[in-house]
């Protein structure tokens, strides 16, 4: 059990059995003596299917509803008797229709009344919603077409650490507008593949209704955005990244609904708390959304079948799951302090929400034992990412927030001469050894309006007039160097994972601004310009180019399946040297002075040159020779490890970080 690797976790050892056995006992009642697998398939049930006779069945749960109807162009979105849902028992309701009244593209809706009210309403299991271009309002549609989508090609093996290229479909093309699955497909998953990443992890799958809420304002979670394509297109996009070797991950959004009434769950039949907590725990006081009620089995089965229907019917090889740490904590976790384990065990804690997770981790493994899951949780909740079977949630593993926010924090507020390679040792590489972790530099975040990337913090205005090649600029030459030992470091030293949000890989210029009517409802900045790494004067194709080395790099020396080793942390020079599977990795951050036979203490043997952050095809100054090879001397040195009774001598030029493969 947890307790037994950690000590720390010891007082708190009846309330870590009380979870795991509360939780193993809601998971023998749900899966009813069989997988849990099997039992959860209330996608199957309710919604809108067509029948092997042709015929329509329509079923919605609204336990407060007195009456349901089905409204739709067919009739002129009129309510008649004729396409009255019946109850049938259970809060159900349910409509039978011949073949003739429904077909491929109908567009239809539900009215429902209850006492002292009535709306209409998408279903709550609809798999397809498309907007009105004039009224920009949401109807669900008919999704039956001729010919359904064959697949050709099988899920890939799991990779032995995930590579990840965090995306967003519809910002992903050039032009000024909504890309499309399609468009994707065909020009960034190969500039994907070139890179070398093993892993997709696509945001804003399920259908909002604002654009510009990055997709984390969901209202229909069973229906994949109609903005970007039709679901084949998706379909054929997830193909051919499993025809690539590469596996995708959905950022899936459970943590809370959208508050919209017309299009999403909110007072779905007239009720406050259908699917949401009542109250102010049904209202996330700083998203301005609902929170389920992780307690209701029916909640469960809703959330439970909505994944299992995502990768049943998309093929998906995972789930990220977005904001864990206000699904788990009443409070959200906002404004609080994580300073010890007490939080993380005491009445503060939504226990119904853990029961939730721990199910769905289950699940997904059952449905496909090479699935992964990452938890978005920033309060480093103990158990997050262990196994079940060892009192956790099991999660496989977790994101390394802290290691983003510190580089900004360094980037932001201290000087390069105050850069302490003590702490940067610490917050790149201590994390909890019972659980795995993905790491990044940045990801969308921190790319957002009112914030700034890595490279923005770096350049600012300069990018606008000094990133091509004729321009002499310190400030450039730095942010160039920087943004490469930032993520090569990063890297190196990351856990079991490692994640890049799109574009960021080239330093890609400016935030992502949604359309929003404070822009005039512009895409300027909800877009990828691609094209600025593929001009050769510009010096952005150096950070694509040093990216994709470093990518290759890790895959190809398989470098995350062993950890980092300490070899030297020398903070007056600004030098911290580590050693990881067969390879030493030397960063000297040291803005100005380069540093001739530096020597250390490290394992005899011959080293080769593999990666450079100061080649000229990277942008830099080709201070050290390509290949170059270099012998340990048989003596000790103070400096290092005393274990190692070899020193190996380096040229450490400023703002340089180089990887050294031990050759014999």
């Amino acid at each position: 059990m947890l307790y037994e690797k950690d000590t720390y976790l010891e007082p708190y050892k009846e309330k870590i059995d009380a979870r795991h056995q509360r939780i193993a006992a809601l998971l023998k009642k749900m899966s009813k003596g069989k997988s849990l697998s099997k039992g959860i398939n209330n996608h199957m049930y309710y919604g809108l299917h067509k029948m092997k006779d042709g015929s329509w069945v329509l079923r919605e749960w609204a336990p407060n509803a007195v009456k349901m109807y089905l409204i739709g162009d067919f009739n002129n979105w009129k309510r008649s008797e004729a396409y009255a849902l019946k109850p049938v028992g259970g809060g159900n309701w349910e409509l039978v229709l011949d073949e003739m009244f429904l077909s491929h593209g109908t567009l239809y809706k539900l009215y429902i009344e209850w006492p002292g009210g009535g709306a209409e309403r998408l279903p709550a299991y609809l798999t397809r919603a498309v907007q009105d271009e004039d009224s920009k309002t949401f109807c669900g549609q008919v999704w039956d077409p001729a010919k359904p989508y064959r697949w050709r090609h099988k899920r890939p093996a799991k990779a032995s650490f995930p590579l990840i290229y965090e995306c967003h479909i519809g910002m992903s093309g050039e032009k000024e507008a909504v890309a499309t699955f399609e468009e994707f497909r065909t020009e960034v998953l190969p500039k994907v593949v070139d890179l070398g990443y093993n892993t997709l992890q696509i945001m804003a799958l399920q259908e909002h209704p604002y654009y510009g809420s990055f997709g984390y304002q969901v209202s229909n979670f069973f229906a994949l955005s109609s903005r970007f394509g039709t679901p084949e297109e998706f379909k054929r996009l997830v193909d051919d990244a499993h025809a690539k070797g590469i596996a995708v991950v959905m950022d899936v959004v459970h943590s809370h609904s959208v508050d919209n009434e017309a299009e999403g769950l909110s007072r779905f039949d007239g009720k406050e708390d259908l699917y949401f907590y009542s109250g102010e725990a049904g209202r996330h006081p700083a998203w301005g959304s609902r929170c389920f009620d992780y307690g209701k089995d029916e909640v469960k089965y809703f959330l439970l079948s909505n994944l299992k229907y995502w990768m049943e019917e998309y093929r998906l090889d995972g789930f990220r799951f977005d904001g864990v740490t206000s699904m788990i904590y009443w409070n959200h976790g906002l404004g609080q302090d994580f300073c010890d384990y007490a939080p993380y065990f005491d009445d503060g804690v939504d226990e119904n929400a853990l029961d939730y997770l721990a199910l769905a981790n289950v699940l997904v493994k059952e449905i496909c034992p090479s699935a992964i899951t990452i938890a978005e949780e920033v309060s480093g909740m103990a158990g997050m990412a262990s196994p079940f079977e060892e009192g956790g949630i099991g999660f496989d593993y977790r994101m390394s927030m802290g290691v983003a926010d510190h580089w900004i924090k360094w980037i932001k507020t201290l000087t390069d001469q105050e850069w302490n390679m003590g702490e940067m040792w610490w917050e790149l590489t201590t994390k909890r050894a019972d659980e795995k972790t993905i790491s990044y530099a940045e990801c969308h975040d921190q790319a957002m309006v009112g914030d700034k990337t890595i490279i923005f913090r770096l350049m600012d205005a300069e990018m606008y007039t000094s990133m091509n090649r004729e321009s002499s600029s310190l400030v450039v030459d730095r942010g160039i160097a920087l943004h490469k030992m930032v993520r090569l470091i990063t890297l190196a030293c990351a856990g079991n994972g490692y994640l890049n949000f799109m574009g960021n890989e080239f330093g890609h210029p400016e935030w992502i601004d949604f359309p929003r009517e404070g822009n005039n409802w512009s895409h300027q900045y909800a877009r990828r310009q691609w094209s600025l790494a593929e001009k050769g004067f510009l010096r952005y194709v150096d950070l694509r180019n040093f990216d994709k080395a470093m990518i290759h790099f890790a895959e190809k020396e398989q470098l995350l399946t062993q950890t980092p080793e300490a070899l030297v942390i020398d903070q007056e020079k600004k030098i911290l040297i580590f050693r990881r599977m067969n390879c030493i990795f030397a960063a000297n951050f040291n803005p100005t002075e380069s540093f001739d036979s530096y020597g250390f203490a490290a394992p005899a043997g011959k080293y080769s040159l593999v990666l450079d952050t100061d080649q000229a095809a990277f942008g830099g100054f080709s201070r050290l020779k390509e290949g170059q090879e270099h012998f340990t001397l048989p003596e000790k040195s103070p400096n290092g490890p005393q274990e190692y009774n070899d020193t190996l001598f380096l040229y450490l030029p400023a703002r340089t970080m180089l990887v050294l493969k031990k050759e014999d």
